[in-house]
């Protein structure tokens, strides 16, 4: 077989495979030259989720007529000139194969102005031939790249395009990476005419978490801290939620190095493990990250898409992280202080500056670890970490908030503030109250009705009432969670939260609840006793939101399912429920829907064994959303009152 230089067209589509591979992907390349060309202001305007039409346009510093040409070539670029640039890269992009790859599977045209210049010049090419052609055009200072009938002559791969709809939202994913990685940059984005997204510059606090609420959503700004380290010229700032705002899909997390999206391993493990002693397997943080460092200790040029990085300095960077999120979770009382290896992050003393440093490396053990952990935005599974807390390890609520790693994000929200401090000094009053031991002479020991104590602390404890829920403290034993109660405490039992939130999301005495479809209705083999109750209770069930149709003699449908019993082995599940409904010998169908649904949600509380602090603030979140303001607090394998009374005294004897 004889060996040829591949022709120009056919070398540039081949790249084409790995810079452009859907519309989102040409986006993504055409705003980062604009963002390299010094550009403060971005306008996206797309047709047919892309497929149709990409124009991006500018107001950066624009490309001289002489060079339009080139800048259509393969490998041109005026971002690199030398190895020594190649190991400092600064700019998003370097390699030169954008435009070239972009053009040999579309009608592309380039319409630039340098301010140097009175008019402005288009350069015209199309993917036959590559030939490109220059004319005279009006364009104010900047740049306008627009690309036409993406995939045109390369039908094979047009046809894996996905709907309009599907492109569209993964070029609205790419702009709001770029859109968090330079708040000083606007973007425009238009979709058919209309305008979808607006991101305006932002230079203050106020206005960039305002940036950041249109790309996170509002839920994260309420549960996210600011976090602020610098360390030997490693630098890491941004914003992470806290694990009451944790989520159950890793949707929002964005990390970045040197302003450049990243999806790396290393980065990954370090945010995870910093995660593990506050979020369960399943939970996810929410994250906007900036890591900043000397170009010439990252080498960018380790993945054909540039997703991921080499640190020089591995070990550095991983402990780096670790360090200063957990910190921040730690300050804003959310874990206890991390305590960090000295041979692997530590402050040089004036002797080691002095010496040169050599590369550190992870340890075997840490590299198979991170091996395992997802590229990022993946799913994490139960093995790669660990994630439960038996007992809570959070410091008291009522602790001051301080330190400069660790702050509520926005800085111009200083009433949120004030309302947080007030409130911290209430509760710190409330807890001395609760704890402070009476003052009794030496002779007489006081006791726990002494006259020092306020009445009203124990109010709710000798009227053994609990008569609401305030903030939540800490787990205790994985299985029980310690609130606040008006001026004194309670404990809640999580396997019975978890119960009555599964009963009032089943309850159907109100309205009837709505079943999910399934995707392919489930087919059971039946006794014929349990295809007659089936028929006997179809309407009970419907209710519930439970779809049942018979089949044949012995078969019964399972069309529909309400969502809380989405997760659980309906082949064993139905059954058993049809079985149940026939052993109440009852011809109310008011008092079967109680007992069914009863039976549901004993069956169906499959609890965690170990709450962590976050899972069990979110389950009693729902509990409260769910019952409104009609919390059955009498119910004592729900909640009971904490009594200090015998603390005190052994304190005081």
């Amino acid at each position: 077989m004889t060996i040829k230089i591949l022709p120009a067209r056919l070398a540039n589509q081949i790249a084409a495979g790995e810079v452009v591979e859907r519309p989102a992907s040409v986006v993504k390349e055409l705003v980062e030259n604009s963002l390299d060309s010094g550009a403060t202001r971005i306008d996206i305007d797309i047709e047919k989720g892309g497929a149709k039409l990409i124009r991006v346009r500018d107001n950066g510093h624009g490309i001289e007529k002489d060079e339009l040409t080139l800048a259509l070539s393969r490998h041109a670029t005026s971002k690199i000139h030398s190895l020594d640039d190649l190991e400092a890269i600064i700019s998003l992009g370097f390699r030169g194969e954008a435009l070239a790859s972009i053009s040999s599977v579309s009608r592309l045209s380039l319409t630039s102005r340098p301010a140097t210049q009175d008019e402005a010049w288009l350069a015209y090419s199309e993917g036959r031939d590559m030939a490109v052609q220059l004319q005279p055009a009006a364009h104010p200072v900047g740049t306008t790249v627009e690309v036409l009938d993406l995939f045109f002559n390369t039908p094979a791969r047009r046809k894996f395009l996905r709907t309009e709809k599907t492109e569209f939202t993964h070029i609205e994913e790419v702009l709001k990476r770029i859109a968090l990685s330079r708040f000083d940059i606007t973007i425009f984005l238009k979709h058919n005419g209309k305008m979808v997204r607006q991101y305006r510059a932002a230079q203050t606090e106020p206005q960039k978490e305002k940036r950041i609420a249109a790309v996170f959503g509002q839920p994260f700004v309420r549960h996210m801290l600011k976090v602020e380290l610098e360390h030997q010229g490693l630098i890491l700032h941004g914003w992470i939620s806290t694990p009451e705002g944790a989520r159950q899909q890793s949707d929002l997390q964005y990390c970045y190095v040197n302003g450049r999206m990243m999806k790396d391993k290393l980065i990954n493990h370090a945010i995870r493990q910093s995660y593990e002693r506050s979020l369960s397997p399943d939970q996810y943080a929410a994250y906007a990250l900036y890591i900043e460092l000397d170009p010439r200790q990252v080498d960018v040029n380790v993945h054909p898409a540039k997703h991921e990085v080499r640190f020089h300095q591995a070990r550095l960077v991983h402990d780096f992280i670790y360090q200063a999120i957990s910190s921040a979770l730690a300050q804003g009382q959310h874990i206890d202080e991390p305590e960090v290896s000295r041979s692997a992050f530590h402050h040089q003393t004036a002797d080691e500056a002095d010496e040169p440093s050599e590369p550190t490396q992870l340890s075997p053990q840490l590299f198979d670890a991170i091996d395992k952990t997802p590229s990022y935005p993946g799913r994490v599974s139960s093995e790669d970490a660990r994630g439960g807390v038996r007992e809570s390890s959070i410091s008291q609520p009522w602790q001051s908030q301080s330190g400069r790693s660790s702050s509520p994000a926005g800085g111009g929200n200083s009433g949120s503030r004030s309302q947080t401090k007030a409130t911290s000094l209430k509760e710190a009053k409330i807890y001395q109250q609760l704890m402070s031991v009476p003052h009794g002479s030496s002779d007489q020991p006081s006791s726990v009705a002494d006259t020092h104590h306020p009445q009203d602390v124990f109010d709710s404890i000798e009227t053994n009432e609990v008569r609401a829920l305030g903030k939540a403290v800490a787990v205790i034993q994985g299985k029980f969670l310690l609130m606040s109660s008006g001026t004194s405490c309670c404990m809640v039992a999580l396997a019975r939260a978890n119960h009555l939130r599964l009963q009032r999301q089943l309850d159907a005495t109100s309205q009837s609840r709505k079943g999910q479809p399934l995707l392919v209705p489930l087919s059971l083999k039946v006794t014929r006793e349990q295809l007659s109750c089936a028929t006997s209770y179809q309407d009970v069930f419907l209710r519930l939101g439970i779809e049942l149709k018979k089949r044949s003699t012995d078969t019964l449908m399972v069309m529909s399912v309400p969502q809380p019993l989405r997760q659980q082995n309906l082949q064993k599940l139905i059954p058993d429920l049809v079985s149940y409904a026939s052993s109440l010998n009852q011809n109310d169908p008011s008092a079967v829907l109680a007992c069914v649904t009863e039976w549901l949600a004993d069956y169906a509380n499959t609890a965690p064994s170990d709450y962590t602090l976050s899972q069990a603030i979110q389950l009693i979140a729902e509990v409260e959303q769910l019952y409104v303001e009609q919390l059955p607090l009498e119910d004592r394998a729900f909640v009971r009152p904490v009594d200090f009374s015998a603390t005190i005294t052994a304190f005081n004897s």
